[in-house]
């Protein structure tokens, strides 16, 4: 009985398996008449009748300044940061800060801060030079050492 159930389904299977392909060839076998062009290329105008053209270019080829992202340690203030560590590579040091944020940067003799710039690097200090307070320029420089302590190296 079993025997029997499976010769027809496969049968079965088969003739359908064999419909399906003898309606592919059909398909293959029609030409296909290509599409007619329904659209056509025109050039499309938006009438504002009062209102914001949304299409409109806002920035009309003016030049955009973005002065709101500065980069790295340029826009720290001296006194803001807070010296990590210091490293020697190939004979010149290395400063490691934390910034306001508590981000580390890595600094080098002439690096360029809000208010003044880095002067010297040594093995335990870093000498700032701060040229300005509160954006006023200073009349006289003044120096500022931050140092690492000793039972920390």
């Amino acid at each position: 009985m079993k025997k029997i159930i499976t010769a027809i389904l496969c049968f079965g299977l088969l003739c359908v398996g064999g419909q399906t392909l003898t309606a592919q060839g059909e398909q293959e076998e029609t030409p296909t008449k290509p599409p007619p062009e329904v659209f056509e290329k025109t050039e499309q105008k938006y009438h504002a009748e009062g209102r914001r053209d949304p299409f409109r270019d806002l920035i009309a080829g003016k030049e955009v300044e973005e002065k709101a992202g500065q980069e790295g340690v340029s826009s720290y203030m001296i006194d803001d940061i807070v010296l990590i560590g210091i490293v020697k590579i190939k004979g010149k040091h290395i400063a490691i800060i934390n910034g306001p944020q508590g981000f580390p940067y890595n600094i080098r003799p002439g690096e360029k801060f809000a208010n003044g710039f880095v002067l010297s690097i040594d093995d335990s200090k870093v000498v700032f030079r701060q040229t300005k307070d509160r954006g006023v320029p200073l009349s006289r420089p003044r120096d500022i050492t931050k140092e690492i302590n000793p039972e920390e190296q």
